[in-house]
C-alpha cells in the first residue's frame, strides 16, 4: 500500500533503536556501535530517558522489559515492577482518612523496580560494561541537556504548588526562582552524582563485570540510595491529591528485601502470529483478549480508518478491558482466571456482545466461580465527576495534553540488534510531579501505589509486598515461529489500545510499521481510569479528527460517545522489526515531535 508518512520506516541490517525521545535513541545506538547487543543498547536509552523526559519517568520509578535472546532462544519477561512496603495496609491507609490511594505524594510509593530490573538485563545478557551503559546517562545530568519545552512547561505549570508545598522539588527545577524555558541547557547535578558515586564505588570494590553491576545494585537497594529514600519518607510530610499532607512508609528493608525476576509470557495466537504479553500483574492480557475477540471478524475486509474497523475495535476493548478491572492482579496473591478468559468457548460468548450499536455498560464477563468477585468489582466503579482531585500529579503524565485535569503518560524503548536479540521496555514512575525531590539523589519516589483499591476481596485490594497491577505494557511477537516484531507505547490505559490497532493494522492490512503508526488513532475511556481518581467514561470514544467527518458522523450514529481530538496527539507509539533474512525495520510516532528512530 501505498501512503505517505511524515518520516520514512527505518531499514538496515546491523541494528535498530527507536525510543520517545532522539537522544535516548541515540544513546542506545551508539552501544551497538561499540559493539554492544540490544540489552546494551536499552539499558543505555532507559536511563538517558529518566533524564531528558524527566515529567515522564525517573530513577524511582519501575518498567517492565519482554525480551528475547539468541543465546538461550528464549522470550522472557523481566519484572522490573516494584513491590508495595510491609506497612501497606489497607487499615493504614484508612486511618489517614484515605477511600483512595493518593495520586502523587509518599503513600502511593512502592519500591522503586527499574533500576534493578535494568541492572539484571546488564548482568545476565548485555556485554558493555557499567560506566559505558551510564556514561551518556550521566554526562546528560551533568553537562546538561536541551528541556524539552513539555517538560518546561510541566514545571511551570507546578512551580506555585512546588514552591510552597514541595520547596525540594522547586529547588530544583526552579533554580533561585528561575523557571528554566523550552531548549535551554537543563542539569540535575545531584543525580548525575548518585549515578557516578554509584559507578565509582561500585568499581572500586573490584571484581569482573558481573561483581561491579551486583555492587551497583546493593548501592541502590541496601546502602545510600535506600537509606536516603527511607530517611526522606520518615521525615518528610508531603501534600498529596487528597489535599492532606502524609509521611512514606517505605523503608530500606523493603527495598533490601527485593529484587526483579524473570518469567515467563502470557501468549496468544492470531492469523499466524504468537504475541507475548506479561502475566496479569500488568494489563498486557487485555491486548490478548482483545485479540481473541477479533480473531473471528473479518478486519481484513474493513477500511483501517472506516467507522466498521473503529466500532468493532472498541467494543472488543470495551469487553477485554471490563475483565482486566474485575480479574487481574498480581498471581503471587490472587488466582486470575487467565486461561479461561483467553478460552475459544469464553470469547465465542463474549463476542455476541458487539452489536451494531455502542454499548454503554460495563460489562466484564461472568467466570464460574468468580460470581462474588465480580460483584464487589463493579461496585467499586467510579464515574466522572465523583471524586475531588487537589494537588499536582494525578493520573498518569502522557495524556495530559488531552485532558482539562493532569494525566499521565510514560517513556518507551525498542531494539533489535544484528544477531537478533530482541527488547521491548516500557519505563515509567517517579516523574517530577509524582512527588517531592529528594534532595540529596536528585530523583522523586513513584506512585504506582495508585492502582490499588482499599477495599478487601479484591484482586487489586492493598497489601505488603504486592504488585500493582501496572498499566505498563511492553509487547513482543513471532511470526511463523520466528521473533519478528517489538513494539509499544506511553499512554496508562491506551497503551493497549492503541498498540492493538498498530498491530491489526500491521497484521491485516499489510501496512510498514511507520504507515500503522502515522494512521489516525483512537481509543475508549469507558472502563475506570488506573489512575487517581479511578474513573470512567461509558461510551467515550476520542478520535483525532484526521479519521473524517463522516467516519465521526457515522460513529456518532451508532451510539458512541465521540470526543474529537486535533491531528497528531494521540499516541506515541514506536516498533521494530526483523524479518527472517535479517532485513530489520524501526519506527517512531511524529505526535509531541520528539520520539525518534536510529539505524543502520
Amino acid at each position: 500500500m501505498c501512503m505517505f508518512t511524515t518520516r520514512p520506516e527505518i531499514l538496515g541490517t546491523f541494528g535498530v533503536v527507536t525510543s520517545t525521545h532522539w537522544l535516548a535513541s541515540s544513546a542506545g545506538m551508539a552501544m551497538l556501535e561499540r559493539g554492544g547487543n540490544a540489552f546494551d543498547a536499552a539499558v543505555a536509552a532507559g536511563f538517558v530517558l529518566q533524564i531528558v523526559e524527566p515529567h515522564l519517568v525517573g530513577p524511582s520509578g519501575e518498567v517492565p522489559i519482554i525480551f528475547h535472546s539468541t543465546k538461550t532462544g528464549k522470550t522472557e519477561v523481566l519484572c522490573g515492577q516494584g513491590v508495595t512496603p510491609d506497612a501497606a495496609t489497607i487499615e493504614h491507609y484508612k486511618a489517614e482518612g484515605l477511600d483512595l490511594v493518593p495520586g502523587s505524594g509518599l503513600l502511593a510509593t512502592v519500591v522503586p523496580g527499574a533500576f534493578d530490573a535494568w541492572m539484571l538485563m546488564l548482568r545476565d545478557h548485555g556485554s558493555l560494561s557499567l560506566r559505558e551503559v551510564l556514561e551518556p546517562a550521566i554526562y546528560y545530568a551533568a553537562n546538561g541537556h536541551p528541556m524539552l519545552p513539555r517538560v518546561a512547561n510541566t514545571i511551570r505549570d507546578q512551580a506555585g504548588f512546588f514552591e510552597k508545598e514541595w520547596p525540594t522539588s522547586y529547588a530544583l527545577w526552579a533554580r533561585n526562582g528561575n523557571l528554566p524555558q523550552a531548549h535551554e541547557l537543563f542539569r540535575n547535578e545531584a543525580l548525575a552524582n548518585t549515578y557516578t558515586r554509584i559507578v565509582d564505588e561500585a568499581e572500586q570494590a573490584g571484581g569482573g563485570r558481573e561483581a561491579i553491576i551486583g555492587k551497583a545494585r546493593d548501592l541502590f537497594y541496601r546502602s545510600f540510595v535506600a537509606e536516603a529514600i527511607e530517611r526522606f519518607c520518615r521525615e518528610t510530610e508531603a501534600m498529596d491529591t487528597s489535599g492532606q499532607r502524609h509521611k512514606g512508609i517505605l523503608t530500606a528493608d523493603d527495598m533490601a528485601r527485593w529484587s526483579a525476576t524473570y518469567e515467563a509470557p502470557l501468549t496468544y495466537d492470531y492469523h499466524g502470529w504468537t504475541v507475548s504479553k506479561m502475566q496479569p500483574w500488568g494489563q498486557g492480557p487485555a491486548f490478548l483478549q482483545s485479540l481473541s475477540l477479533l480473531k473471528d471478524i473479518n478486519l481484513a475486509s474493513m477500511d483501517t480508518r472506516g467507522p466498521d474497523f473503529v466500532h468493532a475495535t472498541i467494543e472488543a476493548m470495551k469487553l477485554s478491558f471490563a475483565d482486566r478491572d474485575i480479574y487481574y492482579g498480581d498471581p503471587n496473591f490472587v488466582t486470575v482466571p487467565m486461561e479461561h478468559l483467553l478460552s475459544d468457548g469464553y470469547a465465542a460468548e463474549r463476542r455476541k456482545l458487539i452489536g451494531d450499536k455502542a454499548s454503554t455498560v460495563l460489562n466484564p464477563g461472568l467466570v464460574p466461580g468468580y460470581e462474588d468477585q465480580r460483584q464487589r468489582g463493579v461496585g467499586q466503579f467510579r464515574y466522572a465527576g465523583q471524586t475531588k482531585v487537589e494537588g499536582p500529579g494525578a493520573g498518569e503524565p502522557t495524556m495530559a495534553h488531552l485532558r482539562t485535569e493532569k494525566r499521565g503518560d510514560t517513556v518507551h524503548i525498542d531494539v533489535i540488534d544484528r544477531w537478533g536479540n530482541m527488547v521491548s521496555a516500557t519505563p515509567s514512575g517517579g516523574w517530577l510531579q509524582s512527588s517531592p525531590i529528594i534532595p540529596e539523589l536528585g530523583f522523586a519516589l513513584n506512585t504506582r501505589a495508585q492502582m490499588f483499591w482499599l477495599e478487601e476481596g479484591l484482586p487489586t485490594s492493598l497489601a505488603p509486598r504486592k504488585r500493582p497491577r501496572t498499566t505498563l505494557t511492553p509487547s513482543l511477537a513471532d511470526f511463523e515461529g520466528k521473533p519478528r516484531m517489538v513494539f509499544g507505547t506511553p499512554g496508562g490505559d491506551q497503551q493497549d489500545q492503541w498498540q492493538l490497532l498498530m498491530f491489526l493494522r500491521r497484521v491485516h492490512h499489510g501496512l510498514n510499521l511507520q504507515q500503522s503508526i502515522d494512521l489516525p488513532l483512537f481509543h475508549t475511556m469507558h472502563f475506570p481510569s488506573s489512575f487517581y481518581p479511578r474513573e470512567a467514561i461509558p461510551g467515550r470514544l476520542v478520535i483525532e479528527k484526521t479519521i473524517g467527518e463522516g467516519v465521526i458522523a457515522d460513529l456518532r450514529k451508532r451510539g458512541h460517545d465521540v470526543e474529537v481530538v486535533d491531528e497528531w496527539t494521540v499516541g506515541r507509539l514506536t516498533a521494530a522489526e526483523r524479518e527472517p533474512n535479517g532485513l530489520l525495520h524501526a519506527a517512531a510516532t511524529p505526535r509531541l515531535m520528539q520520539a525518534y528512530a536510529v539505524g543502520r
